[in-house]
């Protein structure tokens, strides 16, 4: 089976951006040669992660890191983004650690001989638990310190950047990790949740700033994830329902960037629960942004609640995937459109976009058919959107290789890559020959 979209279409212009990515501690190993950092701290916590695993050696890319770049170079793809891990480049006192950024600069020179741009984010999810034991995200000097990360590395890495994200998805940060607890580090309070959240988007800004001044030939933006609402039916309450979880959700982490605002729904908070905001904050939130990242996956569904005001409902007999997301491609379109009309963007990458599936190594070929088919569906949907007129410029699948999937441990495989844990032995997916063959056969044509 294979990838394949009408020859007019934007998608197979040579112009745009394909590529593939991956994030630090999920893939990297390495534990001994950079600070703990609070998912560590979480792995260790009984009954967190669901097999009981952690990330210390992931897919020992800090070990593998020249096969895997050729690896990526097999797909074909233009780019690669890629997270820095925030303890591995500066020491607890603020230093910059050359043995770790030593290995930052020696793959990206390589990306770099191999004409592979480099998508840099620079948070993906990683805090360094000596700044979590000082309060973290909920301690406003955390912002300060990671504008201090992002004006170091970006002097020190100089052109070898193609693109840098600030941040990548802050609504599973602050959101997930502290206030409803399921990611590290582990909190659970609405205040604290929209806190960290106040604190993450401060903390893009003031990196955008450093970033804008170091790196200025390079792209700067954000990542942001979309889960778009739903209603379960056309009454009225339900949609009102679906759309106070889209503010609460979705429309809290962009708003403040482009309209310089938080959504509607924080007057509705508790006073206890909304964030402390100072003075001049919003001017920093509202930083101008080269581009914008779109994380999707699935939509949700929700339904009218007296107490709570909305409620997620699990809809039976709709197709899966193996992490029990909804396949649902239509959605895709439909955000891309939504936000385009709702905000006045940068151009929009994709930068992650894929499928858990329940993977099988089969006389050293894995034949993910269900991923073939997941990813020919949302690709069409992005040429939907681009074809109602939204900008968007490139595509990233995630994930590269299967690697630690967060609370779900090394239970769900996203990869075009299969990776045997135990050996380490990499083996391309067919839904990584049909990604490849998708791109390769577009830079042949065009």
């Amino acid at each position: 089976m294979k990838i394949s979209l009408p020859e007019a279409s934007r998608l197979n212009q040579k112009e745009f951006t394909y590529g593939v990515a991956t994030a630090s501690f999920q893939i990297e190993g390495g534990y001994d040669s950079r600070l703990p950092c609070i998912w560590d701290t979480f792995c260790s916590t009984q009954g967190k992660i669901r097999d009981g695993s952690d990330g210390k050696s992931a897919c020992e890319h800090l070990k593998l890191w020249k096969e895997d770049i050729e690896l990526i170079d097999s797909l074909n793809v233009d780019a690669y983004r890629l997270s820095l891990s925030w303890g591995r480049v500066i020491n607890q006192d603020g230093s910059v650690n050359s043995e770790g950024i030593d290995f930052y600069i020696q793959l990206l020179d390589a990306l770099k001989r191999k004409k592979i741009k480099a998508f840099v984010t620079l948070y993906h999810w990683d805090l360094p638990q000596h700044i979590e034991d000082n309060g973290g995200w909920l301690n406003r000097e955390t912002a300060f310190l990671f504008q201090d990360y992002a004006d170091k590395v970006s002097q020190i890495l100089g052109d070898r950047v193609y693109s840098y994200a600030t941040l990548n998805e802050p609504f599973c940060s602050s959101y997930l990790g502290y206030e409803a607890g399921i990611h590290a580090p582990g909190l659970a309070q609405v205040s604290y949740g929209r806190q960290a959240a106040h604190h993450l988007l401060l903390a893009h800004g003031l990196a955008m700033q450093v970033l804008q001044k170091n790196a200025p030939h390079s792209l700067n933006g954000i990542v942001l994830n979309f889960t778009p609402c739903y209603p379960v039916s056309d009454s009225l309450q339900d949609k009102k329902a679906a759309a106070l979880a889209d503010e609460y959700f979705n429309q809290w982490y962009i708003k403040p960037l482009f309209d310089g605002r938080y959504p509607d729904i924080m007057g509705s908070l508790e006073d206890k629960d909304k964030p402390v905001i100072l003075a001049g904050d919003m001017d920093i939130l509202t930083q101008p942004l080269d581009f914008l990242g779109v994380n999707f996956y699935t939509r949700n569904r929700y339904q009218h609640c007296p107490e709570q005001r909305f409620k997620e409902i699990t809809m039976p007999d709709v197709p899966r995937t193996d992490i029990g997301w909804e396949i649902y491609p239509q959605a895709f379109t439909d955000l891309l459109i939504s936000l385009d009309k709702s905000y006045q963007l940068p151009p929009i990458y994709i930068t992650e976009n894929g499928a858990a599936m329940d993977d099988k190594l089969i006389a050293q070929s894995v034949n993910d058919l269900d991923r073939v088919q997941y990813y020919q569906g949302h690709l069409e949907a992005l040429d939907k959107a681009i074809e109602a007129g939204v900008n968007i410029q490139g595509y990233f699948a995630w994930s590269l290789m299967d690697n630690f999937e967060w609370a779900e441990g090394y239970l769900k495989r996203f990869g075009l890559v299969y990776v045997d844990y135990n050996t380490q032995v990499r083996t391309i997916k067919a839904s990584g020959l049909a990604y490849r063959d998708f791109i390769t056969a577009r830079h042949t044509d065009n």
